[in-house]
């Protein structure tokens, strides 16, 4: 299938496509004349990458899991681990936030405190 087609399937647009191919995310396709060739494995690929990066991965992140993939066999334990990494992180900026409400909270409390304390009575 050709590009419009990869990206339409896939979801992505063909400038995305383009530059997955130009940072070595996504491995050049076969060509027939001057057009682009894409099998279905390579959609599966863009549809991969494009969930990924919904999921809060860089391309830069990606990079490192796809490095050296070649045809099917996609580097799961690699992907594994960096799932897992990317858990962790989300876990810890939870927290933070979590921490974060739970202060503005504090905060909110004691401004109404004081204010209630600095009304002026007009009797």
């Amino acid at each position: 299938m050709f590009i419009g087609k990869a990206a339409q399937l896939s979801g992505t647009t063909i400038k995305a496509i383009r530059h997955y191919e130009a940072i070595g995310l996504l491995p050049s396709p076969q060509r027939a004349g001057r057009y682009r060739v894409y099998s279905a494995q390579s959609v599966e690929l863009l549809m991969l990458i494009k969930c990924a990066q919904q999921l809060g991965f860089k391309l830069k992140e990606l990079q490192a899991i796809l490095h050296g993939h070649q045809g099917d066999a996609l580097p799961w334990e690699r992907a594994s681990q960096a799932i897992a990494r990317k858990q962790e992180e989300l876990a810890l900026q939870m927290a933070a936030l979590q921490k974060m409400q739970a202060g503005l909270v504090e905060f909110d409390a004691m401004l109404k405190h004081s204010n209630q304390n600095c009304t002026i009575s007009t009797n």
